[in-house]
């Protein structure tokens, strides 16, 4: 199986700092745990059961927790899914295939059909929306919209802050805090909780070191289901410019937003999001 933590007891720690944050999830919801190739996969369900699905995809190092400032108002207007990825810092399974293969589409193949999913809008950031990508790429019937936050597979990645991260790394809890702060962008009234969350994470926590494959021009360019695209400008993981860049070239139809001065952590767009998958929704239905 799969090594995700360091120790067993700093997964515990982890996990059990997580289901403290789920105790607190803003509205009614439900934990299903749904078998699949990879393993039992973990997801929080709200929202009316007659609405329309809406699937979110968290990123790296994180779990379901992220969208718990969002969740509240889509839920709303839709069936959401927030699922936590297998071989991360969540509920799930930690198998991790290999990112340039047809796993991580096979595995939601499996989560949303013991769902009882099959068309759905959706949502991720970061690695999330590298994922979401993939699975709009490779199954765009099953696809109704897309958001991606910040989303990997499109800019280049930059490894740059590693270096900081490196130098921060001997002051213990404290360095880990000023990282997340400066990279991550974690900085933003209401990240505090969060940001606390991630320190832990990045002490117990075995990140992949795998390069998030690129996807080619031609892939995207079959995006066909309107796409909402929002990153930040000073994201010093992933190159925005060229993301965006890249998106308008293949995707001429996309909702493209670079906001200024945010870094990685793409925060307070959850009326922008629920406007896209409403306008999307109302677009179908003509």
């Amino acid at each position: 199986m799969t090594r995700i933590y360091r120790s067993e007891a700093g997964g515990r720690r982890v996990r059990e700092q997580y289901e403290q944050m789920l105790r607190e999830w803003p509205v009614p919801c439900e934990h299903r745990r749904v078998p699949t190739r990879e393993g039992e996969t973990f997801v929080v369900v709200s929202g009316p059961e007659q609405a329309p699905p809406l699937v979110l995809c968290h990123g790296s190092g994180t779990n379901a927790a992220i969208w718990m400032g969002d969740v509240a108002a889509w839920a709303e207007h839709f069936r959401v899914y927030a699922v936590d990825m297998i071989g991360e810092p969540g509920l799930s399974a930690p198998s991790r295939p290999p990112l340039d293969s047809e796993a991580y589409a096979h595995w939601l193949d499996d989560v949303l059909r013991e769902l009882g999913v099959g068309r759905t809008a959706l949502a991720g950031a970061s690695l999330g929306g590298w994922l979401a990508l993939d699975y709009a790429i490779r199954r765009p019937d099953r696809v109704t919209s897309l958001v991606l936050l910040c989303p990997g597979g499109v800019g280049r990645q930059r490894w740059g802050w590693l270096l900081k991260a490196v130098l921060l790394r001997p002051f213990g809890r404290w360095g880990r805090r000023r990282t997340l702060r400066a990279v991550a962008g974690l900085d933003v009234p209401g990240a505090e909780r969060f940001l606390d969350s991630m320190v832990l994470t990045d002490e117990h926590f075995l990140f992949r070191k795998e390069p998030l494959p690129v996807f080619p021009h031609a892939a995207l360019r079959g995006l066909a289901m309107p796409v909402l695209v929002i990153a930040g400008d000073r994201d010093a993981m992933l190159d925005t410019r060229e993301t965006a860049r890249r998106m308008a070239a293949a995707v001429p139809h996309a909702d493209i937003r670079v906001l200024p001065g945010v870094r990685h952590s793409v925060v307070g767009q959850t009326a922008t999001v629920l406007d896209h998958l409403r306008q999307a929704g109302a677009t179908r239905l003509r």
